[in-house]
Parts: C-alpha cells; structure tokens; sequence
C-alpha cells in the first residue's frame, strides 16, 4: 500500500497497459510504441542530476548567493530566483528537492518560519515556470520537443514570453508577501573539496554537455547513453541507484496504453475530436486531474499541433496540487516540517497559482496559440 501510495501515477499507467492490453494483444508492434530517445535522455539527465546533488553542488551554489544578502526579502527572492533558473537545465523536480530543504533550514537559522508556506509554494511555481523554457526542463517538455522536431531555438522562442512574464509575476509577488526586514546568515557549511570530487564534478559537467548535445541533435542518442553511462560505471558506479527509475517506466507503460488505444478506431477517433477541440485548452484542463507529463503522452497520441501541446501541459502545470508532480515533492517535504499546517498549505498553493494560470492564459491569448 505504502509502495502505491508513494507511486500513484506509475500504478496507475501501468492498470491502463494491462487493461488496454485486454483489448489490443501484445505483439510486435509494441516495440515501436516506445520514444527511446526520450527515455534515453531522460536517463542520463538523471544520472547527471543525482551525481550533482550527491556532491551538493546546487547547495553550495545556493548557499554563496543567500549569503550575499542582508534582508529577509533579498533571502527570498534568491531563493525563488534559484528554483525558477536552474529548473531550466536541472529539472523542476530537482530543484525543488534540492532548494526547499536548503529554503526551511535557511528561514529557520533566520528566525522567519511564518515565510515557510509563501516561499515554498513561491518556489514551487517558480520551479513549474522557469523549467518551461526549456526541452530539459521537465519529462513532458522533453518528450513533446524529441516528437516536435522543433530546433531549441525555435521551443525557446515558443516559451519566451510566457517565461518573462512569469519571472516578472515571481519579483512582484516576492516583493508584496515579504517586507524588507534585515537579517544575518551566521550558520555557514564549509565544502573543503578533495581531488577526488573535483573529478567528479569534472565528470558530471561533462555528462551534463554529452546530455545537451544528444538534446541537440548533434550526437545520437544512443552513442551519448553509451558514453554516459561508460563514464559513470567506470568513476562512481553507486550513483546508478540514485536516479528515479519509477518515471521511466511510468512513461514506459502510457506508451503502451496510447499505442494501444490508436489501435481501437472507435476510442482513437472519439479522443482525437476531444483534443482537436483546443489543444492547450485540452491541455491545461486534463493536466488538473492527472498532471501535466500523462497528459502530453495522453494527447500526443492525437494532434500534431505538438508546439500547443508544449504550451498547454507547460501551462496546467499550474492550479491543482497534482497538476505537476513537481508540486508534489514541495507540498511532502513542507508535510515533514513539525507544526506544518497542511490546509493552509494547500488553500496558498491554489490561490496563487490560479492566479499565475490566469495571467498565463491571458498571455495565451494574447499571443494567439
């Protein structure tokens, strides 16, 4: 039970490939279901990510910057702006795993627990927005970009205006929740580096650049998994037991239930109608009801309109709790903080991102996708 609970989407795409399995046999045609590129990438983004965060590189980042600041509210706005930037290369996931614990130890040495809610949900959006500029960004970006064809310039260009936007929206709401107060950061960690992380870190760079490239199109990718995952079985081997595996085979199994439902004409033809209806509109309301990454695996399978699909799962990120798996993580790690108020929690997290989902689609409609 505990297993399901922790992994409610994965159980529950993997019923949908068994139970569209009844209806369309498994033969050879299954195979070709599968975007292996995606997964390939997705894999080594992962790799990369937990050798970065096992030799707390973001941490350290972070910590350098908060410690510039001489205001509560300088604190915060780095804190937002670290999770809004780095989700764009490390993943909205990662940043919020390695930026909201470092945010409530940071609060806490500065004596600010009231801020833990705002600045955690803060980050959570920023997190959602900054990783939508990007095809790395988030599962679902990087998916629907390895289908798109698109060149990176052209999906950066796709999501600019939503990000500036977005970025502007951040600073204001940083600026009206959190008052100037002063504050002093006493508590410092100190990160003597041996040769040996040098090394690592070295090699994580270097996996990270093999990644852009197979992202890029310029190397295949295959050769780059290989390449990474030689790389990494050679210098640090126990890293492979870090990565979250359960999303590979989450994509693994609504592969096989979209594959199997093209195949059934009378769903196939009821389902591309829906989609067809409005893609980002689609989108956006699906993404609130089973999140954003099963959505753009879901309506993929229906539309090639593929450039509204990346706005429209970028876009439902916002609202509900489950809309971005990413929003997950925030709202479990500030439940294990003592005296959280989970309700309240929840009532902040939704009001403020109705309220960036509505300016999001105003900018949706103004700019006419």
């Amino acid at each position: 039970m505990k297993f399901v609970k922790n992994e409610i989407v994965l159980c529950a795409a993997f019923v949908l490939a068994v139970l569209s399995a009844f209806a369309v046999h498994p033969d050879v045609k299954y195979a070709g279901y599968i975007d292996y590129r995606t997964l390939s990438i997705l894999l080594m983004l992962m790799i990369t990510m937990a050798g970065f965060q096992k030799l707390s590189v973001f941490k350290q980042i972070g910590e350098l910057l908060v410690r510039k600041m001489s205001s509560i509210r300088g604190v915060v706005m780095v804190l937002i702006m670290l999770c809004f930037f780095s989700a764009m290369l490390i993943t909205n996931d990662v940043a919020l795993i390695t930026f909201v614990p470092f945010s409530v130890v940071t609060l806490s040495i500065s004596e600010r627990k009231d801020l833990y809610i705002m600045v955690i949900v803060l980050e959570t959006v920023a997190a959602n927005l900054g990783s939508m500029l990007t095809p790395l960004g988030n599962p679902q970006n990087l998916y629907l970009y390895s289908l798109s064809g698109m060149s990176l310039g052209d999906f950066i260009m796709l999501m600019l205006p939503y990000s500036v936007v977005a970025l502007i929206l951040l600073i204001i709401m940083g600026i009206i929740t959190v008052k100037s107060d002063p504050v002093r950061l006493k508590e410092r960690n100190e990160y003597n580096r041996t040769t040996q992380d040098k090394i690592m870190i070295g090699m994580y760079l270097f996996t990270f650049l093999v990644s852009i490239l197979v992202v890029s199109r310029v190397l295949e990718y295959i050769v780059g998994l290989i390449i990474v995952a030689a790389v990494v079985m050679l210098l640090d081997r126990k890293v492979l037991r870090s990565p979250d595996y359960s999303l590979l085979f989450t994509f693994i199994f609504l592969f096989i239930f979209i594959g199997n439902i093209k195949r059934i004409p009378a769903l196939s033809n009821l389902l591309q109608q829906l989609v067809r209806v409005n893609e980002v509109g689609v989108s956006i309301i699906l993404s609130q009801f089973i999140s954003n990454v099963p959505t753009a695996i879901l309506c993929s399978g229906f539309t090639k309109a593929i450039p509204k699909l990346i706005v429209g799962t970028n876009l439902g990120g916002l609202g509900t709790l489950i809309a971005s798996m990413a929003s997950l993580i925030s709202f479990k790690q500030y439940s294990n903080i003592e005296g959280s108020d989970t309700r309240k929690y929840i009532l902040v997290f939704t009001w403020v991102n109705l309220l960036f989902l509505a300016v999001m689609i105003v900018i949706n409609v103004v700019a006419g996708l």
